[in-house]
C-alpha cells in the first residue's frame, strides 16, 4: 500500500508502527463442495463466483474439479478449496470422497425443472446422514434468469407465474427452512445471487470447527486427491491457487 505526502518538501521520519506492515490475516482453509443433478449449472455457478465469467454450452464435468477462491467476510478471511462433483448418476459413487470432512456443501436444482429439487433433497438427506455433522449446507435454484426472461416476454404474466419455473420459490424455501439450509435463487448467467451463497456460508461456518478441522488436516493429511480437471487456457478456469479475492 502506497503513501502519497500533502508536503513534498517536508522530510518525515516514520514511526516503528508505520514503517513495519501489520501482518496479514491468514485465512481460514474451508473445504466446500457442490452436488446437484446433471446440467443444473453447478459448474456456471462457480465459475461466475471465481472468475466473474459465463460460459454457454460447457461440457458436463467428468468425476470432479477443484478451484480455489478467497473471501474476506467481516472480520475472517476465508479461503474455498471448492470440489465441484459431476452431476451424472454414474459418478455418484464418487461423491462421499469429495464431501467427506467437508465444512459446507452447496446443492443445486434447477428452477425450471421439478425433478432437479427431489435429487437436490435426495443430496441434503445424504449428507445429513454422513456428512461432517457441522456441515453447512446451502440449497440453491438456479437459473433464475430464465423465468425473469419468461416473464419479460409474456405481458400478461404476473411476478412468479411463469409457465417457465416448476419449482415455486415458496415451495424449495419452506423445505430449506424445514430442514435447516440456507437458501438461495440464483442466476450463474446474470451473476444475480451467486456472491451472496458464498459470502452467507462464510458467515454461518463455525470459526472454531474450522480451525480444529484444519489442525487435523495438517497432522493427518488430506483425505482426497488433489485432481484438477479443469484446465487453464482451455475453458478460462484460474489454476488452484489463485489468490484473487472475491466480490463477496
Amino acid at each position: 500500500m502506497s503513501t502519497q505526502s500533502t508536503d513534498s518538501q517536508r522530510e518525515a521520519t516514520p514511526s516503528p508502527a508505520a514503517s513495519t506492515p501489520a501482518a496479514p490475516t491468514k485465512a481460514v482453509q474451508v473445504k466446500l463442495v457442490l452436488l446437484g443433478e446433471a446440467a443444473v449449472g453447478k459448474s456456471s455457478l462457480v465459475i461466475r463466483f471465481v472468475n466473474r465469467d459465463f460460459q454457454e454450452n460447457r461440457e458436463p464435468t467428468i468425476g470432479a474439479a477443484f478451484l480455489t477462491q478467497k473471501c474476506n467476510v467481516d472480520d475472517r478471511s476465508i479461503k474455498f478449496e471448492i470440489w465441484d462433483t459431476a452431476g451424472q448418476e454414474r459418478f455418484h459413487s464418487l461423491a462421499p470422497m469429495y464431501y467427506r470432512n467437508a465444512q459446507a456443501a452447496v446443492v443445486v436444482y434447477d428452477v425450471t425443472k421439478a425433478a432437479s429439487l427431489d435429487k437436490a433433497k435426495s443430496w441434503v438427506k445424504e449428507l445429513q446422514r454422513q456428512a461432517n455433522p457441522n456441515i453447512v449446507i446451502a440449497l440453491v435454484g438456479n437459473k433464475l434468469d430464465l423465468v425473469q426472461q419468461a416473464e419479460e416476454e409474456d405481458e400478461d404474466a404476473e411476478e412468479g407465474t411463469s409457465t417457465v419455473r416448476q419449482v415455486p420459490q415458496e415451495e424449495a424455501a419452506a423445505y430449506a427452512q424445514e430442514s435447516g439450509l440456507l437458501f438461495f435463487e440464483t442466476s450463474a448467467r446474470t451473476g444475480d445471487g451467486v456472491d451472496q451463497v458464498f459470502s452467507d456460508i462464510a458467515k454461518s461456518i463455525p470459526l472454531e470447527h474450522i480451525l480444529a478441522s484444519s489442525r487435523g488436516s495438517r497432522q493427518g493429511g488430506s483425505n482426497n486427491p488433489r485432481i484438477d480437471l479443469m484446465r487453464e487456457g482451455a475453458n478460462g478456469v484460474r489454476a488452484p491457487g489463485d489468490g484473487s479475492n472475491c466480490a463477496c
